[in-house]
């Protein structure tokens, strides 16, 4: 069975680039900007990155982003049987598979006690 880490957090912010900024200034994290998304991503040394999310609706996907609740990507190698999983084991699937053109793909689901978390798949590369 493969190992699934945690490969990215999402931290939810009325203004993430003021965010990155705030993060940056009292723990020293790396801050960059992916200008095609217009994504505000940290780097922590010896933990995962991750990134600064706008607070609200995530365009078309159904996914609110609200303070206090933090997304954790677990790294998946098959996003569809992680997903069967889930659903086998009383969890609920939010987000169907969904791709992040020239990243990978990703998917949202809620374990038993509701807690949100998501599934990632990185793009490999040609």
């Amino acid at each position: 069975m493969a190992s699934h880490p945690v490969v990215h957090i999402e931290l939810p912010a009325s203004d993430p680039k003021a965010a990155g900024a705030f993060y940056a200034d009292v723990f020293g994290w790396s801050i960059t900007t992916d200008q095609q998304y217009d994504y505000t991503m940290f780097k922590a040394e010896g933990g995962p990155g991750g990134g600064f999310v706008k607070l609200g609706p995530a365009g078309d996907t159904g996914i609110t982003y609200k303070p206090g609740e933090v997304l954790l990507y677990i790294d998946s190698d098959d996003i569809e049987a992680s997903l069967r999983q889930v659903e086998a084991h009383g969890g609920r699937v939010v987000l169907r598979k969904m791709e992040i053109p020239g990243v990978g793909w990703w998917a949202v689901f809620t374990d038993p006690t509701g807690n949100r978390m998501a599934l990632f798949t990185a793009l490999k590369p040609a």
